[in-house]
């Protein structure tokens, strides 16, 4: 049956949630048919109000009430839409109800998870399930984990097909946490025995890379590069994970293919009070009362103001080879948490909704859903991807 909107924004009162909206109203096609959506009707309607005098269309804008608990509400809310994104987080305590509806709904889904245990519960409960429905369950479609996972597959274009490749990533960002992030960051460390029992799990039951292909996708060691002249340190972040995904997935990636990322440092002192200030929040992150005292430095639904997200930045640089070839490219962009995520979440849903991709279904990466087709989008939107060198 036709449904009566082609994308619904989930959590759209939110910090990144309000900023994903904005970049809608801005970009969106005039004949799409949109709706924002949450548990406050209250602060859907303030935020169509400050939509609308800007964009006096969105005046208009459809609200739809639903709660994150609420599974009739989830499941009318995701038949009603051909494609719902969502920045309700964290989403291990807020998630699995909405990807359960749209996997059943056969919707496409999109969110900002950079939760490990997350993803790796929703493949093992909801994968066969979407892919006899239809549905896309795309996860980490923001800063976690589109320019690391796109960034590869664009690196991986510059190099000889059917060839052992290997690619390094190496991030630099200017910004600040807000306080879902933070939220979301501390509750995964604070899983560590059930983020490696998801894992594992995953593993046993997850097909392997057809052909007998290789792939291999892991932090590597710390270590001076002296071509980029920087630091560089195991980041243990998703974003190994999708890229190891997408390789598993695409034969472009060649029969052996290994990827390795980095935090991207100049300075020594630097990299050394970095490690020990990461290494000192994971250990915290183990006694519930710690976790709660550093939840509260930053409160959840808060953020960095507009002036310091306008000089937020990021860079994700790439070293690949393979077939004798080096190539260095670059992803560039602003503010990685919060401006560029909600462009990325936005420039995605749309993607899904009105360009033509490949057939997947089932939970799949950002670079095996939308590929090509992406990239161009996140180009045309000011995100830059550019070859540096080739030798």
């Amino acid at each position: 049956m036709p449904r009566p909107y082609d994308i619904v924004l989930f959590g759209a009162s939110g910090f990144v949630g309000e900023l994903t909206a904005a970049y809608l109203a801005e970009h969106a096609p005039t004949d799409c048919r949109w709706a924002l959506s949450g548990r406050s009707l209250a602060k859907l309607e303030r935020l169509r109000a400050r939509l609308a005098k800007s964009h006096p269309a969105c005046a208009e804008l459809p609200l739809v009430q639903a709660d994150s608990g609420d599974t009739d509400a989830l499941r009318e809310l995701a038949r009603s839409t051909r494609v719902l994104a969502t920045t309700v987080g964290p989403y291990l305590q807020h998630g699995e109800g909405l990807v359960a509806a749209c996997a059943e709904a056969g919707t496409d889904y999109l969110d900002l998870a950079g939760e490990p245990e997350f993803v790796d519960r929703m493949y093992l409960g909801y994968d066969a399930v979407a892919r006899r429905s239809g549905a896309r369950l795309i996860h980490s479609c923001g800063f976690d984990s589109v320019p690391h996972d796109l960034g590869t597959y664009f690196t991986v274009q510059q190099l000889p097909e059917g060839v052992p490749l290997r690619v390094d990533g190496f991030v630099r960002t200017g910004a600040r946490f807000s306080g879902g992030t933070f939220a979301s960051v501390l509750g995964a460390l604070g899983r560590g025995r059930q983020m490696v029992r998801a894992a594992r799990e995953r593993r046993q039951a997850e097909p392997r890379p057809e052909g007998g292909r290789q792939v291999h996708a892991r932090l590597g060691p710390p270590h001076r590069n002296g071509e980029l002249g920087m630091w560089a340190l195991p980041l243990p972040t998703i974003d190994p994970e999708v890229v190891g995904r997408s390789a598993a997935a695409l034969e472009r990636y060649g029969p052996d293919f290994r990827y390795r990322h980095f935090a991207a440092v100049k300075w020594l002192p630097v990299a050394l009070g970095g490690t020990a200030a990461i290494g000192s929040v994971m250990v915290l992150a183990q006694v519930p009362a710690a976790r709660r005292w550093l939840s509260s430095l930053i409160a959840p639904g808060t953020g960095p103001d507009e002036a310091l997200r306008a000089k937020s930045w990021f860079t994700v640089r790439f070293v690949g080879e393979g077939g004798g070839k080096r190539v260095y490219t670059e992803v560039s962009g602003g503010d990685p948490g919060y401006g560029e995520t909600a462009k990325i979440l936005a420039e995605a849903a749309l993607s899904l909704a009105y360009d033509e991709l490949p057939q997947t279904a089932g939970q799949v990466t950002p670079a095996v859903a939308m590929g090509d087709a992406l990239v161009g989008r996140l180009q045309e939107a000011g995100i830059r991807f550019r070859v540096a060198a080739v030798r």
